[in-house]
């Protein structure tokens, strides 16, 4: 990646994260080598954002990292949430179908000691040590072939589909077909939540009102 150095970046990413951490440094660091592995420079430019979809397989810091490189969001479906437990991301290239899977490896900690010896502190080190490691030892890495259908491209709701035991629209083919009906995921109860009861807003009610001067026509 040409466009910004790798320390504009980590500063850029620590403060919209909150703090600077050596997940932090493996993010950047994971992001710049998927997005060169994959042909692309300037990732958040206009003629590259909406080229590319990236995988990512953990809810740790690096992911913050990972999206402010990249500039992909959950709400342009070009940042795909896979809770794996892994730190690892996968970029895609859209226009050409290449892709990578970036592994950190485990034995990268072992290694902090090694590369930055002469620091206190088991976070600081690693830190340190992160900025400092070839990118064959930090990452391991392996070319893949992402499982992209139709319905998980970026862009308009590719199909609206009714619940067929509560009436709930399901958007983007993210049913459950059940007897051969279509049914959302909160009836099978197979969800994050449980013991569900709807509740009245009531006195919680609150009208949405615009901070902007209203302009009427002379």
């Amino acid at each position: 990646m040409t466009q910004k150095g790798f320390e504009t970046l980590l500063a850029e990413s620590a403060e919209i994260h909150g703090h600077l951490c050596p997940g932090q440094v493996i993010g950047v660091r994971m992001a710049m080598l998927g997005c060169r592995l994959i042909g692309l420079d300037d990732p958040q430019s206009r003629t590259q954002i909406k080229k590319l979809i990236v995988y990512l397989e953990m809810d740790r810091c690096a992911g913050d990292a990972v999206a402010h490189v990249t500039g992909v969001k959950l709400g342009r479906r070009s940042l795909k949430f896979m809770n794996y437990g892994i730190m690892a991301a996968t970029f895609l290239n859209l226009e050409t179908q290449k892709a990578f899977r970036i592994i950190s490896t485990e034995e990268a900690r072992d290694l902090a000691q090694v590369y930055a010896p002469g620091i206190e502190g088991k976070a600081a080190q690693q830190l340190a040590a992160y900025k400092l490691m070839p990118d064959s030892v930090l990452f391991r890495v392996q070319a893949v072939r992402a499982k992209l259908n139709d319905y998980d491209m970026p862009g308009p709701t590719r199909s609206k589909t009714i619940c067929s035991r509560c009436g709930q629209v399901v958007r983007d083919h993210r049913e459950v077909m059940i007897d051969n009906m279509p049914v959302c995921r909160p009836c099978t109860k197979d969800v994050y939540f449980s013991d569900p009861h709807e509740i009245s807003l009531g006195h919680m009610n609150c009208e949405a009102k615009s901070t902007l001067p209203i302009q009427t026509a002379v």
